[in-house]
């Protein structure tokens, strides 16, 4: 899956969510929180392919998530690419074939997802305001890279670093910490695994049950057969699921902001 597909199912997602624990479960957000959860959602969405590296010193190549910081986020990328090399090697078995970088590893696995998960909702409550803003300002940074793409690309990396750095700022300031940090954890963690999902209907597949070994093979792919697979850049993809997305993402917003604008008007349905 593409970059921009990847953020675009996040948001979609967390909207999705929200709707439903709005009408089943009671659990109502301020129209802040809930822009914050999704854009957070959909920067989490990108997170796992920051280990698809480029070549750092020419600010080229990458995934998009390793674009977004120029420079910077492509040295990150490169880091997290290598670290995920060595894991694969330092777990696989003597099926598992010879890789010569760590994409589709360590960052595409449930345990991965879960930690960061937790580990963000850790930061926010241990270190406070210093690392909201720092979280806050990655994850929008992506949202903007993922679901803005042709925007990003024409603005560059440092208008979208300024960007994320003023949304960033203006959320901490107005969000509510009893129910705003530690949703942040939440939709960075389902970002994740939106994004694992998302891939397991490409051909390549992801290793979705690492570190569960399989047939002498510890980095087994998951997805689904060939046949009916997603081709990654197809019109399946570009066309009719980012579609698909967009029209859910605005019933589930509709869904959720239309209730607070009526009660405002004093307007009954």
């Amino acid at each position: 899956m593409m970059g921009p597909s990847h953020a675009l199912s996040g948001a979609a997602v967390w909207l999705t969510g929200s709707w439903a624990m709005a009408q089943f479960a009671d659990y109502h957000q301020t129209p802040l929180a809930l822009a914050v959860g999704t854009a957070v959602c959909a920067g989490g969405a990108l997170f796992p392919d920051l280990d698809l590296s480029g070549k750092v010193t020419r600010n080229q190549g990458g995934a998009t998530v390793a674009r977004t910081f120029g420079v910077v986020s492509l040295f990150v990328a490169e880091v997290v690419e290598k670290i995920s090399l060595g894991v694969y090697y330092a777990t696989k078995l003597s099926k598992d074939p010879r890789r010569n970088n760590g994409h589709r590893t360590l960052t595409h696995t449930i345990p991965f997802t879960v930690l960061v998960g937790w580990g963000t909702t850790a930061l926010c409550a241990h270190y406070g305001k210093w690392a909201v803003v720092g979280i806050l300002f990655f994850m929008i940074g992506l949202a903007l890279r993922g679901l803005f793409d042709k925007w990003a690309e024409r603005a560059g990396w440092v208008v979208v670093t300024l960007v994320s750095a003023a949304a960033a700022w203006f959320t901490f300031a107005n969000l509510p910490g009893d129910r705003g940090y530690p949703m942040i954890g939440l939709a960075v963690g389902v970002g994740c695994f939106v994004h694992i999902l998302g891939d397991m209907i490409t051909r390549a597949g992801v290793p979705i049950l690492w570190p569960i070994p399989i047939k002498r093979r510890m980095w087994t792919m998951i997805g689904l057969p060939n046949k009916i697979a997603l081709r990654t850049g197809s019109k399946a993809e570009t066309v009719v699921l980012r579609t698909a997305m967009t029209i859910l993402s605005v019933l589930a917003a509709v869904g959720l902001v239309a209730p607070s604008v009526l009660q405002r008007f004093d307007i009954q349905v």
